[in-house]
């Protein structure tokens, strides 16, 4: 028997620091904050929406010296979010201004317009829109 009546789907990132990376995906990429627990003043988790994307973060440690003695092994390369945008050149131009260092959007061959950047924990995400095919001879 199959899982029935999925309707969505929502990312869980666990991140160092949650109040650095809640303010670069609230002030940088657009998202609000639907919803969040801080007991105690200490964030610890959040619920974000961007129009019909929802992403949570989660901090990964309890304690800021946990934070702080914490070295990363290497780059988050084995996952990639995908986002639907409008227009992924708008969003360059857009994360351009806001002083983000990245690569202009590249055009796929499979019909879609892509923006990679990486968030400050380094997980990647990916913005994107549709585009016209070339003709096939």
């Amino acid at each position: 028997m199959a899982v029935k009546n999925v309707s969505g789907v929502v990312a869980l990132l666990s991140v160092i620091d949650m109040r650095k990376s809640l303010a670069w995906y609230r002030d940088v990429l657009g998202f609000e904050v639907e919803s969040k627990w801080e007991p105690e003043g200490v964030l610890h988790w959040a619920m974000l929406r961007h129009g019909g994307a929802h992403l949570m973060l989660n901090s990964r440690f309890e304690t800021a010296e946990e934070a702080a003695s914490f070295k990363p092994a290497a780059k988050l390369d084995d996952v990639t979010l995908y986002f639907s945008c409008k227009d992924a050149d708008e969003a360059y131009r857009d994360l351009r201004a806001k002083g983000c260092a990245i690569a202009e959007p590249e055009s796929t061959f499979y019909g879609t317009r892509q923006l990679f950047i990486r968030d400050p924990d380094g997980y990647q995400l990916c913005f994107q829109h549709a585009i016209p095919q070339a003709a096939t001879p």
